[in-house]
């Protein structure tokens, strides 16, 4: 099946694709969805405003493109413990939060979360959501109690990276460990590796 965004015609330019995704990415972290606009991505990316209608019509169509573009690393699958699967998770969300403005990019979605709730809800689930699923998991086959909220604990784990981005020393090196030390310490027991 073909895209019906696609017309008959020249190829595309997987060059251009990735110079304005590229510059979507930067103007949205820098200067947030109401102050980037077409003409100043066109122009980053060395291109004109037409040509970047004809992949995106709209601004809105732009930044969901560049939501699903970003480049993160996917989170780990496994690990030998319980707890070192979940830290894992955590270190990786870290690395990932260093690797793309996606701090930056969040602000900028909540801010317009009123006029474009979808591209929240894409960012959420682009970004967000596989993280908290695997976490959720490897939380549950660790050694916590079985009256473990483990829903509660993944927000609060997660969180904690937001929390303390805010703050005026930013995300520490240790940060995974330490917040993850707070739910479930290192000799846990059975599992905590």
């Amino acid at each position: 099946m073909t895209d019906p965004h696609v017309k008959a015609g020249r190829p595309r330019n997987p060059d251009l694709d990735r110079a304005l995704l590229a510059a979507g990415a930067r103007q949205l972290g820098e200067l947030g969805y109401a102050r980037m606009s077409l003409d100043s991505v066109a122009t980053a990316a060395g291109t004109t405003v037409p040509s970047l209608r004809r992949r995106y019509r709209t601004k809105a169509e732009l930044v969901a493109a560049v939501i699903g573009s970003l480049r993160v690393e996917e989170p780990p699958c496994a690990a030998p413990t319980p707890r070192a699967h979940v830290l894992a998770i955590l270190e990786n969300f870290h690395s990932n939060l260093r690797a793309v403005p996606a701090m930056s990019i969040l602000g900028s979605l909540l801010a317009e979360e009123e006029r474009h709730p979808e591209l929240l809800e894409l960012f959420k689930q682009r970004i967000v959501e596989s993280r908290r699923t695997l976490l959720r998991q490897a939380l549950a086959a660790g050694s916590l109690p079985d009256s473990a909220d483990l829903d509660a604990i993944a927000s609060m784990l997660i969180g904690s990276f937001y929390g303390r981005y805010v703050t005026a020393d930013g995300i520490p090196d240790d940060w995974p460990e330490r917040v993850l030390s707070v739910v479930w310490p290192p000799d846990a027991g059975p599992g905590a590796g």
